[in-house]
């Protein structure tokens, strides 16, 4: 099915009011285990940091939510968060200005092209890569516009089950995915083509995150997939699932897991 349409109607919900969206981001932050993992990684590398001047590059923001909780952790970082959609450009811009986030900036560019070289000591990957068919040339352009000793973070989906593909004979949950998800090995070698050194690469998303995404969102898509009617419900699901979902997050968060669907990369200029 189809992902960017219910985004898109979501979106429209909760960019009414900017407190509703702040509401949006947090229940984001809570529901959507990869944030617990990124964000994870996050506090662990601005550890020391939240003095600096330094540059972040959100390459592909989406709605936005993780520059503004980068935003929010350091006045003195700025934050250029990059995105192919001009209406969520818009839309995040208009919002950071009204809630008086200065040091973040968005703007349209197009990964496979956009390149601003030794410009940016953190560079951010959430959920992008695996909508990009020419995904060395996005890995190329992002260690081009890192500073030296600069990081790459990626969270991704894996092929041990990714996208909620199982067997060859699948295909992917998310149709707008060009793959259905990284092999661990695979993704490290194209990192080092692009030119990057050093990578970390684990797995996220192990049998507890693989029920927590299926309760907090994958049933939840398919159901306003099939009705809008269903955004009407989805207050008493969440009432029902929510707690259940909050704990299997924790625990996939905390946990190291030897498979899973998702990848959580690191990788230094």
């Amino acid at each position: 099915m189809y992902y960017d349409p219910i985004k898109k109607s979501l979106g429209e919900v909760f960019n009414r009011t900017p407190w509703l969206r702040q509401l949006f981001y947090h229940l984001l932050d809570l529901l959507l285990l990869r944030t617990w993992h990124v964000h994870r990684e996050l506090r662990q590398w601005s550890k020391g940091r939240t003095g600096e001047a330094l540059n972040i590059l959100d390459a592909g923001s989406g709605y936005g939510q993780y520059t503004y909780w980068l935003s929010g952790l350091s006045r003195k970082w700025q934050i250029l968060a990059v995105d192919v959609k001009d209406d969520q450009v818009a839309d995040s811009n208009r919002f950071f200005r009204q809630i008086g986030r200065t040091n973040a900036q968005f703007a349209v560019q197009d990964l496979v092209l956009y390149q601003q070289p030794n410009s940016f000591d953190l560079a951010l990957s959430v959920d992008v890569m695996e909508h990009i068919l020419e995904d060395v040339e996005v890995f190329r352009n992002i260690h081009a516009s890192l500073k030296d000793g600069g990081m790459l973070l990626i969270s991704t989906p894996s092929d041990q089950g990714g996208s909620d593909v199982h067997s060859d004979g699948e295909t992917s949950f998310i149709e707008e995915h060009v793959r259905d998800g990284y092999n661990i090995h695979e993704i490290q070698q194209k990192l080092r083509t692009a030119g990057f050194e050093r990578i970390e690469a684990q797995y996220s998303y192990g049998e507890p995150g693989q029920v927590s995404w299926r309760l907090s969102m994958k049933y939840p898509i398919l159901m306003l997939g099939k009705s809008r009617l269903f955004f009407l419900l989805l207050p008493f699901y969440y009432l029902l699932t929510f707690p259940f979902c909050l704990l299997l997050n924790w625990f996939d968060a905390n946990s190291k897991h030897e498979s899973g669907t998702g990848l959580i990369v690191k990788a230094w200029k």
